[in-house]
Parts: structure tokens; sequence; C-alpha cells
């Protein structure tokens, strides 16, 4: 698949997902939102991205039931979790779900730009 150079940022608070943009913006990277997981699944079927950041806990369709839909529907679509409720056991549920990756909030510029680097191939 060709790349996009577009993440969707899957998230209630917009401005977590005011601050992810930003951040995906300064290495060129353009994010697209979507407030909870079935706004998620219904712009995943109109457009293509090349990562999918997902809080975990959400209104209607949580990060864990989205996370296991996308590996269900595009399982080569890298999907990092983002959450401000970082303990073991969801890190554990993520990666068992096949999460490409897993990020406690508040997590650091530099956190953002490894993903990228390891999944998307970024370079400086």
């Amino acid at each position: 698949m060709a790349r996009t150079n577009q993440v969707l940022i899957v998230d209630d608070n917009p401005h977590m997902s005011s601050l992810l943009s930003d951040i995906l913006d300064f290495f060129d990277y353009k994010a697209v939102g979507a407030s909870d997981g079935e706004e998620a699944l219904k712009t995943l079927k109109e457009r293509c991205f090349d990562m999918v950041i997902t809080d975990l806990k959400m209104p209607r369709m949580g990060g864990m039931d989205l996370l296991r839909t996308i590996k269900d529907r595009f399982p080569q679509l890298p999907v990092v979790v983002i959450t401000g409720f970082g303990t073991d056991s969801s890190k554990s549920d993520a990666f068992a779900a096949q999460a490409d990756g897993f990020l406690a909030k508040p997590f650091k510029v530099e956190e953002i730009k490894e993903l990228l680097k390891k999944h998307l191939g970024y370079q400086e």
C-alpha cells in the first residue's frame, strides 16, 4: 500500500487530538481526527491511513474494541494505543490484541518520533 503520510487520531479529548496533530505536523504527517471508535471505523472505510493512534477510554466504542476490529479488517495497519490510565495490565491487554505500540500519557515528542521511525520509516 502506498504511503499517504496521514495518521488517524482517535480520542474523545479535543485537546489531546490537537496536541497529537501538532506533533505529527512537525514530522510532516497530516492528522485526521475521530472522537470515538465508531467514527474511526467510518473514516477508515472512506480513506487510507499509514497509522492509527487511539485512546483507550472513549464513549460508544473504546480503544481496545477499535484495535481488535482494525486488526481484523486491516491487519497490516499499525495501531498505537495511548492512555492516561497506563497500567501493566492495560499495556499487556493492548499487546495481546496486537497493538503495535503503547504510550502512557503524558508522553514525549521523542516517543512519537520513534513510533513513526519504527512503523512508517520516518527519517530526519
